[in-house]
């Protein structure tokens, strides 16, 4: 059961990253990964709100965890690529972009998930 429950948490996870990056790709064109960077701050965001939830309320199951963090969210988030986009960067020898989308990627992503935990804690201080 555990793994159908992460299977079908990545397969979902799997086609948000997809329409997320078609998204960005779309308006915001291919020359910077702007897709990627906003599915690793928004998957990073995301991580935050569910684990301060599960740190914080006995009711959110293991299994619910395991689907939400393991599987959406493990497939959702792209480091994977995130390291193939480094690489074209640098092989492009466009190291502005490369600085900036390092940086970006690795600052942005840290600050989604503490707001992340910050804003769900509230929220659950609060009810």
């Amino acid at each position: 059961m555990t793994i159908l429950l992460v299977a079908a948490g990545g397969a979902l996870g799997a086609a948000a990253r997809y329409g997320t990056y078609s998204l960005a790709s779309r308006f915001l064109g291919i020359a910077f990964p702007f897709g990627t960077l906003m599915v690793n701050v928004l998957g990073s965001f995301a991580m935050g709100l569910v684990m301060a939830w599960v740190m914080n309320k006995a009711a959110f199951s293991e299994e619910m965890r395991l689907f939400l963090a393991t599987g959406f969210l493990g497939a959702y988030t792209t480091f994977s690529t995130f390291s193939l986009d480094v690489w074209q960067l640098y092989g492009k020898g466009a190291y502005g972009s490369l600085f900036l989308y390092l940086s970006g990627s690795f600052f942005c992503s840290i600050a989604g998930l503490v707001l992340g935990l910050i804003l769900m804690q509230r929220y659950l201080d609060n009810i």
